[in-house]
């Protein structure tokens, strides 16, 4: 997997992607710069997850940006997707990597340096780090680690890493300068009136380059 495609890291919200729907607001986040999506909907079935993640895989065709979904690896299989992201308590990393297979991408989330150190032989592709700050769309989120613990958790993994949890574009500079590839959002575009403005604002031209 690249490095690169952790650089603008949307997640999907049934909820707060409601008025565009969630196939139109990866489409128009994607044209604003988003370089990788993840399918989470904890209330869907797998089918109906497997029915999604198909229709997201049709928009995102040609882009070259990868589709992950989230926890449910029978849906990411089911539906080829490009990988699956689970969490410290959504089993067994090595078991995912069995069901994935070695080509599909495979992301845990880490909260701790424990949890960093004990990823080494896991056939990780990814760490999501975090979470960074509090945010709403995940009440159940472990204490907010901020911007020091990011670079001592990023510091602590030769893996690609992308930092977790309520990340705006006003976070950019010290989320990178802490050592990681990206940034995972949700709210910051999902939700939005214009996805891919708000996409586009987290990176935008610099002055200088081409018109």
């Amino acid at each position: 997997m690249r490095r690169e495609a952790l650089k603008l890291y949307l997640v999907t919200d049934p909820v707060l992607c409601a008025d565009l729907g969630v196939v139109e607001t990866v489409r128009r986040a994607v044209a604003g710069g988003v370089s990788m999506v993840q399918l989470r909907d904890k209330q869907a079935t797998t089918a109906e997850r497997v029915s999604l993640a198909r229709a997201l895989m049709d928009v995102l065709k040609g882009t070259g940006v990868p589709l992950i979904v989230n926890d449910d690896l029978e849906a990411a299989v089911a539906s080829g997707a490009d990988g699956a992201h689970i969490g410290q308590s959504d089993g067994s990393p090595h078991r995912a990597r069995a069901l994935l297979g070695p080509d599909r991408i495979l992301g845990l989330s880490c909260e701790t340096a424990e949890k960093v150190a004990a990823t080494k032989g896991m056939n990780l592709d990814y760490l999501g780090l975090g979470p960074v700050f509090a945010t709403g769309t995940k009440a159940d989120h472990e204490h907010p680690i901020g911007l020091a613990g990011l670079a001592a958790l990023a510091s602590a993994t030769d893996l690609p890493t992308v930092a977790i949890s309520g990340l705006k574009a006003s976070h950019v500079h010290d989320v990178l300068a802490a050592g990681t590839d990206g940034l995972c959002v949700v709210s910051a575009i999902c939700g939005q009136a214009d996805p891919q403005a708000a996409a586009a604002a987290f990176y935008p031209p610099q002055t200088g380059d081409a018109q």
